[in-house]
Parts: C-alpha cells; sequence; structure tokens
C-alpha cells in the first residue's frame, strides 16, 4: 500500500514539474513518506487509545507535543518500526501517566526549568535527511520555540487541571531530551548536521 502511494504520488509530482531533477525529487518523496508515516502511525495509535478508554487524554498529548516540535525538531527513528515502537510507547504511555501520577509543583517546576533551558541550549536540533543550513532559520525555530513553550508555561500557572499540568511538564521534558545531543549520541546519530554544509545566513 505504501509503494502504490508513494508511486503514485512521485507519478503526480513529475509529470507537474518535469524540470525537477533527481535530488528535488528525492527530497519530495522523503517528505511524502514522512507524512505518509506520520498520518498512518497516529490513526493506529489513536485506534488503540480509543480501545483503552484514553482517547481524548492522547489527543491532548499529541497536539501539545507535536505543535512544539514543530519549531524545536530532534531526531528521527534510524527504521520506521524503531519509530512505530517509540510512538507507541511514548503516546500511549505518557496519557497513563498524566491521567494516574500525581506530581507535586516542585517536579513540574524543576522539568518546566530543565525544559526551558535546554531548548535556550540546543533549540532547534535537526536531522542528517533534514539539517537547518540557514542560521536564520535556527534563529528563527528557536525563538518560535521559547515562544510555544511560554505559552504552554502561562496555561500551566492558569489552569487547575492537574492532568493539563502533567500533559505540559512531560511534552516539554520529553521535547527536551528529543533534541538533546546526549540522546543523539545514544542512539549513534549524528548532531549539529548543518555543520556539514556551507555556512549559510
Amino acid at each position: 500500500m505504501k509503494q502504490y502511494i508513494m508511486n503514485h504520488a512521485m507519478h503526480v509530482v513529475k509529470n507537474n514539474y518535469p524540470d525537477y531533477n533527481q535530488d528535488k525529487l528525492d527530497e519530495i518523496r522523503y517528505g511524502l513518506e514522512g507524512i505518509y508515516l506520520s498520518i498512518t502511525k497516529t490513526i493506529v495509535i489513536l485506534l488503540a487509545t480509543l480501545f483503552l478508554g484514553i482517547f481524548k487524554e492522547a489527543v491532548i498529548v499529541l497536539l501539545f507535543f507535536n505543535f512544539l516540535r514543530m519549531f524545536a525538531f530532534g531526531l528521527h527513528a534510524k527504521e520506521s518500526w524503531q519509530c512505530w515502537i517509540s510512538s507507541s510507547i511514548i503516546f500511549i504511555g505518557i496519557p497513563y501517566i498524566c491521567i494516574y501520577c500525581d506530581f507535586n509543583n516542585i517536579i513540574h517546576y524543576i522539568l518546566l526549568g530543565i525544559s526551558i533551558l535546554t531548548y535556550i541550549i540546543y533549540a532547534p536540533s535537526d536531522t542528517v535527511k533534514r539539517p537547518l543550513i540557514k542560521k536564520h532559520r535556527r534563529i528563527k525555530f528557536k525563538i518560535l520555540t521559547l515562544l510555544v513553550s511560554t505559552i504552554y508555561i502561562i496555561i500551566f500557572f492558569k489552569t487547575n487541571d492537574a492532568f493539563l499540568k502533567n500533559v505540559i511538564a512531560a511534552t516539554m521534558l520529553l521535547e527536551a531530551v528529543l533534541i538533546h545531543p546526549l540522546t543523539y549520541r545514544m542512539f549513534n546519530l549524528p548532531y549539529k548536521n548543518y555543520e556539514g554544509y556551507v555556512i549559510s545566513k
């Protein structure tokens, strides 16, 4: 199914943009494969959470996490099966933790502080297949990451909902872990991939 959809999509792209070279086509295919994997993975995980009775909570976790990840980026699994396993564990496990664990404010403050400090130092973190070559883009995404984080913290202090407080702290910490160079090293993935290119402002 995946290959059929990818081949059909690339056929449409080639017909509409015949002047695209192979590098451009490979870039587009990579992007389309990422979208396909994200959609299918999300559907399967949400169906599982629906069966487990935590659908609403899982959707909230996904929304908070993905909105932050849009700007801070972070590592990706090398293989699609690794992505499936890690995503399933994370997006089924975190809602359960946020529902049933009672964290006090001191723990929340520590997690939020660690996350913000990590964003200031390391966000955004790129990947081999998606290097952030231009310096102004890295600066822009760092600012946006910190802006989104600030919004999350404002929501954290405004709400009395314990689950929502847990979600904000957990998703911010998860993203902080995913952009940290130690995590890249742990999974034997290259860090600061833009350094392999000509520096561009």
